[in-house]
């Protein structure tokens, strides 16, 4: 299937135009890493600690802030969610990672539930399922006291309840009043639930995630996630030199191989640049999205080359100019084509896959242009650069 045919496109003698709109892309972005000093790196990067909390209705974010201080705070997920992240700064050890999202929520509800800081009441929300069973045995809300039933039925049916009631705080995100609670767990009774509401009440928030990650593991990981990103691109650069040589790898194969290397370092750049100018966080899928780019942009990048080495053996009488904006033309619907499918697929997962994919989808849909762009309008001009600069010491020779 083609989409265009007989297509004419100047490509080279369009190169400044299209190395300008990069180069203008490049320094915005250099510029925001710049002013930013550097680019919003995750938790996976830094070291911290991050807990997730979703509220019972629309929260205050500058109440949040206020009652946490320094913490980073962020809506999370829709807004309709009523989610939040709070972002702990490092912290050196695992006790300190526990006790810090411990004294998030001390502050929140001191916060939100102020009402109930000293409160004998314990919060349903926020109870830990370990906990749950043995708080309702100990109530005993379906009465359920010896000489009704063994002590062993009793754990059973009140450890059935508890799952239920964790099922269902676990598929709502957060109860907001205890005909909820009943709903998960039918069989409990009028005269249950009064006694469970003497015993309990429901938060305003509760903490449905908390990871933590040391800073020592933090650096570690930046430092592997950058290892890992210029092995793959070195890599790359030999192999396709190598692949392309013709008579000699310094000479004809290794300017394939820079070209394309060169690209990938286009894309990169304008990517992380992208994720600068608009404050989204890189994290460790963030770096698998952009080894994937990486090997997404070379491939487009070898058709086009492979088509230039084809053409250069039926074509010796024409300039490299000639052959490669032939090339280019030639392989153009293809490149639109499969570039087309790849970018429909990216982009429902970037509306369409949540604020934890969100990095990923964004990295995945930018590259995607950008990479289908560089094979156009980076790699292929450098071929003419090399090849001008051979000719113009030829001719000094």
């Amino acid at each position: 299937m083609e989409l265009f045919k007989n297509v004419n496109i100047d490509w080279i003698g369009k190169k400044w135009y299209l190395i300008g709109v990069s180069m203008v892309l490049i320094f915005a972005g250099l510029a925001s890493l710049s002013i930013k000093k550097g680019p919003r790196l995750g938790i996976d990067f830094t070291g911290g600690t991050m807990v997730y909390v979703k509220f019972q209705k629309e929260p205050d974010l500058n109440r949040i802030r206020a009652a946490l201080g320094n913490a980073s705070i962020q809506q999370f997920d829709t807004a309709d969610k009523h989610e939040v992240q709070i972002r702990l700064e490092h912290v050196p050890s695992a006790h300190e990672q526990v006790s810090g999202s411990e004294e998030v929520l001390k502050e929140l509800r001191g916060a939100f539930d102020a009402d109930k800081v000293n409160s004998p009441l314990a919060d349903l929300n926020n109870m830990a399922g370990a906990d749950l069973p043995a708080k309702l045995r100990t109530v005993d809300p379906l009465g359920l006291k010896p000489g009704k039933k063994s002590e062993e039925d009793q754990v059973k049916t009140y450890n059935d309840i508890a799952n239920r009631i964790l099922k269902g705080r676990e598929t709502l995100g957060i109860f907001h009043d205890f005909n909820e609670v009943r709903r998960a767990a039918p069989e409990l009774t009028d005269a249950a639930m009064a006694a469970l509401s003497q015993v309990f009440y429901l938060g305003s928030f509760r903490s449905i995630a908390v990871e933590s990650v040391g800073p020592v593991v933090g650096k570690d990981l930046q430092q592997r996630a950058f290892n890992a990103v210029t092995y793959s691109v070195l890599a790359m650069l030999v192999y396709i030199g190598w692949r392309f040589k013709q008579k000699n790898f310094l000479v004809d194969g290794l300017i394939y191989g820079m070209g394309a290397v060169i690209a990938l370092v286009h894309d990169v750049l304008i990517t992380v640049g992208l994720f600068s100018i608009t404050g989204k966080e890189i994290s460790l899928t963030v770096i698998a999205a952009l080894l994937t780019l990486i090997g997404y942009s070379v491939n487009d990048t070898i058709v086009v080359f492979d088509r230039i080495r084809e053409n250069l053996k039926v074509m010796r009488k024409e300039s490299l100019s000639n052959i490669i904006n032939k090339s280019i033309n030639q392989t153009l619907s293809r490149t639109l084509l499969t570039s087309f499918t790849v970018f429909i697929s990216v982009g429902c997962l970037l509306i369409f896959g949540g604020e934890v994919l969100s990095g990923f989808s964004f990295a995945l849909t930018v590259g995607i242009i950008i990479g289908t762009y560089s094979s156009i309008a980076i790699a292929a001009p450098i071929l003419v650069f090399w090849e001008n600069l051979l000719e113009r010491r030829r001719v000094r020779a």
